[in-house]
């Protein structure tokens, strides 16, 4: 080992590595956020497309019988499919049921399309109901795998509006704000 003489300088250090890292952080972030973009376009294409036709459908109700998208014909249709273990669709839900009451003298439907897991679905939304939003109990339904792959959802929440007809008019991936959910209920039941 060599010692430095006494009163020696220290020697130099590499400058400019510190600002590197940071640009380079900088750069990795923005890619990041031009890629989070493009996924989030991507997820709203793989939506069923506005003007199509919803597929059809039949869904088990909470607490018995069966509903089937031909009995909603003209009305507006909004179809949110949640899970109890989804926290943004714990979070939205609130919303989507105050809206629903706010709305549905205009023509709204409600349909909350719980995708938590086959037989034990019923005790899970019985007890999220019980706990949480007893106002939700009315709302619920049950999507089958087959229904959920027909609308193409693939993460949750996922919310359409259907027309007065039955064809998709909007569709979204991921919870809303209440004034977000209220604009597209306005603009969906305006549609003739």
């Amino acid at each position: 080992m060599t010692q430095e003489p006494i009163g020696a300088p220290p020697p130099a250090r590499p400058t400019g590595g510190g600002t590197k890292v940071f640009l380079g952080l900088l750069a990795a972030l923005a890619v990041g956020g031009i890629v989070y973009l493009g996924v989030l376009e991507a997820r709203r294409s793989q939506l069923v497309p506005d003007g199509a036709s919803a597929p059809a459908f039949e869904m088990q109700r909470h607490g018995g019988g069966v509903l089937k998208l031909e009995e909603f014909r003209g009305q507006v249709v909004m179809l949110d499919f949640w899970a109890t273990w989804c926290p943004p669709c714990r979070e939205e839900m609130p919303a989507l049921v105050k809206l629903a009451k706010e709305y549905e003298s205009q023509g709204l439907v409600f349909l909350a399309a719980s995708r938590d897991d086959g037989d034990s679905a019923p005790q899970l939304v019985d007890s999220f109901i019980r706990r949480h939003l007893p106002e939700l109990k009315p709302y619920v339904v049950y999507a089958s795998d087959d229904m959920a792959r027909s609308f193409q959802v693939s993460a949750l929440p996922t919310l359409y509006f259907l027309d007065r007809e039955g064809k998709v008019m909007d569709a979204q991936r991921g919870a809303l704000s209440e004034d977000a959910l209220r604009r597209r209920i306005e603009r969906a039941l305006k549609q003739q």
